[in-house]
């Protein structure tokens, strides 16, 4: 309460009837001077003062036990006006000095009694906010302190990204091979034109039929979205834009990159698979930055590998499966082993994320994948396999099931990978690598009766001799991979790589369409065969092509580009529609039941398999770049990378 108000309460030292005043003053003399309207006697005034400190103490209490009272008193204390500096004069023009003539003394009693004032303004402030605030119901007090915490938030971001300078600057210089020379041979160039024109027919219907949204239904010419995404949308342009880039169509290079910057949005609340997110978007966001050097890519790639961060939000770092991006919450498949995390897809985030840490100068992406080595290297593995599930919360194997193929194969792809992409430097990658293909060399590679070299998958201890589609892969993997084994092993990885990839090709030579099923057995008397229905499908895959390219750039045994070609005739024979490419549900039947879905991988993987089977070597050469698992380009980063880059800015 403001000083003046309290005067009344005690008199004034001079006044006339007061306790100060002189002996005997006042009507009736000698005496007290008797009570009036404008006199207290003291019992009066000291019950009066006890009210009065009820009053201010209920005041006060109050304001304290009030939600978020911190918040409130800080309010309602710190943010007056006689607080706040003085606004500069209008003009920008210098404040007047002071005035000549006023002493020390005249200064200090200006002074006081300026502060005086402005102590009785805040004090009044004080009890008119408090006063006001009391006499709100809870929800509108709720609501004032809820608001003002968003106001906060706003404006503590605003500062951030005032303050914060985003990404680095970077210099950007296109990696070598970005694009590459005519083949010489013209049947060689013809079949290559082929290739394109089918990417352009995959692409032009996309666009005619499910533009913006994440795959097509070619049949039904609309549009289709996986729960993979969850709300995010645009799979089929992330994951096909370096096929465009590389195939020079530039055009619709140029309308897929404005609809990214235009429409790509991971502002939404939604539970999405972390590893196909991982692969699909962020590689092929990445692969799009280094090959055309537009800063969109990079950014919605950081952006995006910053929302992917919460999965590793588990005791041992190991990343949940499913995420929600928005609340940050994680999950692992219901159906995966007791709530495990599973092998192929916390083990295939290492190329990308060491990638986010390269282009965004935080490297709290590499370090997370490189703690998935640290929890790895930790522990037993039974026979030196791997087991395709591990808990995150314990940090222990679940079920004892080894596949190379699904739950576990681009695992071990992202090991030798990451070890060429570090300009062969990360030897940790290296052992890990060779030291499981020994493993599976010994427990799971065998050779049927009919001399086919197929790789099993084990369960506890047991074969099961089946191997998948999936799989296929690895005849790449193998060869690839066979100028770092020891020497007197160079040779053996080729030629394992040639087997998986015969084996491979006669899996589609042995179907009426000529297209592989999803998975064949070596038992019962068969050989490469399906024999269970739910195994004969072809979802448009790309993996025995993806072994055909790496088998044709490491040996260049013209074979491989005459199986490649099969491989096209029959997807244009079985596969191709009035609306895009369509996957078969049996391949052993003669006539066609189509599924209705043109994978975007279809678009990402296996026409540029093709495309680069058919092109020169020159075109993303396997010394300056390494493929993700959703065949996206990623740059080696060699070692002298970093210095130049900081000698360019």
């Amino acid at each position: 309460m403001p000083a003046a108000s309290l005067l009344p309460l005690f008199g004034s030292a001079a006044g006339p009837g007061t306790l100060g005043g002189p002996a005997g003053s006042g009507a009736g003399g000698g005496g007290r001077k008797a009570a009036g309207p404008g006199a207290f006697r003291l019992t009066e005034k000291f019950v009066l003062l006890l009210v009065f400190s009820a009053f201010i103490t209920l005041c006060f209490g109050a304001i304290f036990f009030l939600p978020d009272s911190s918040k409130l008193l800080s309010g309602v204390f710190f943010h007056s006006a006689a607080l706040q500096p003085p606004p500069p004069p209008p003009g920008g023009q210098p404040r007047a000095p002071p005035q000549p003539g006023g002493g020390p003394a005249a200064a200090a009693a200006a002074g006081g009694a300026g502060s005086l004032e402005r102590i009785r303004a805040d004090h009044e402030r004080a009890l008119r906010e408090a006063k006001e605030t009391l006499q709100k119901l809870p929800e509108e007090i709720r609501r004032d302190i809820r608001q003002d915490k968003e106001k906060l938030l706003q404006d503590a971001r605003g500062r951030k990204e005032a303050g914060a300078p985003g990404l680095p600057q970077r210099l950007f210089r296109q990696p070598v091979g970005a694009v590459g020379q005519e083949p010489a041979d013209p049947d060689v160039r013809q079949r290559r034109e082929k290739i394109k024109e089918m990417m352009k027919h995959a692409w032009d219907n996309y666009k005619r039929y499910a533009w913006g949204l994440n795959e097509l239904k070619p049949i039904s010419k609309q549009g289709h979205s996986s729960n993979l995404f969850g709300n995010i949308q645009g799979a089929t342009i992330v994951d096909a834009l370096d096929t465009l880039y590389i195939m020079e169509m530039k055009e619709e290079f140029k309308e897929a990159t404005e609809w990214v910057e235009k429409n790509l949005d991971f502002n939404v609340n939604a539970e999405i698979s972390v590893f196909e997110v991982n692969i699909r978007f962020v590689g092929g966001l990445l692969s799009a930055y280094y090959l055309s050097g537009e800063e969109v890519f990079r950014k919605k790639a950081v952006e995006l590998g910053e929302k992917l961060l919460p999965a590793f939000n588990t005791p041992t770092g190991i990343p949940w499966a499913l995420l929600n991006i928005k609340s940050g919450i994680g999950r692992n498949w219901p159906w995966a082993s007791g709530g495990s995390s599973i092998l192929a897809e916390f083990g295939t985030l290492h190329l990308e994320f060491v990638h986010l840490s390269h282009l965004s100068g935080n490297p709290v992406f590499a370090e997370k994948v490189m703690n998935i080595r640290k929890v790895l290297n930790r522990l037993d593995k039974p026979e030196g396999l791997y087991p395709n599930y591990l808990n995150p919360s314990s940090g222990q194997w679940g079920q004892h099931h080894v596949s190379i193929g699904g739950l576990g194969d681009s695992f071990y792809e992202y090991l030798l990978k990451a070890w060429l992409m570090s300009d062969k430097t990360d030897e940790d990658g290296k052992k890990m690598y060779y030291d499981a293909v020994q493993a599976i060399e010994t427990h799971l590679i065998r050779k049927s009766s009919g001399g086919l070299t197929y790789i099993a998958e084990w369960k506890g201890g047991l074969l099961e001799h089946k191997m998948g589609h999936l799989t296929c892969f690895a005849g790449g993997m193998f060869a690839l991979g066979a100028d770092g084994a020891p020497s007197d092993k160079t040779g053996h990885h080729i030629e394992l790589g040639a087997e998986i990839a015969r084996t491979c090709h006669e899996s589609y030579d042995r179907t009426r369409m000529k297209l592989g099923p999803e998975a064949f057995r070596f038992d019962g008397g068969v050989e490469a065969i399906a024999t269970r229905q739910n195994e004969k499908y072809y979802i448009l895959r790309p993996e025995v092509i993806e072994t055909y390219m790496y088998m044709w750039r490491l040996t260049h045994d013209p074979k491989y580009r005459e199986w490649g070609w099969e491989a096209v005739e029959a997807l244009e024979k079985h596969c191709r529609v009035d609306g895009g490419y369509s996957g078969i549900r049996d391949v052993y039947h003669s006539h066609e039941s189509h599924d209705d879905v043109q994978q975007s991988f279809f678009l990402s993987e296996t026409l540029k398999y093709l495309y680069l089977l058919f092109s020169e070597d020159d075109l993303l050469p396997f010394e300056h770049w390494v493929f993700n698992t959703e065949a996206h380009p990623l740059p080696v980063l060699h070692k002298d990378d970093g210095n130049k880059e900081e000698n360019q800015k």
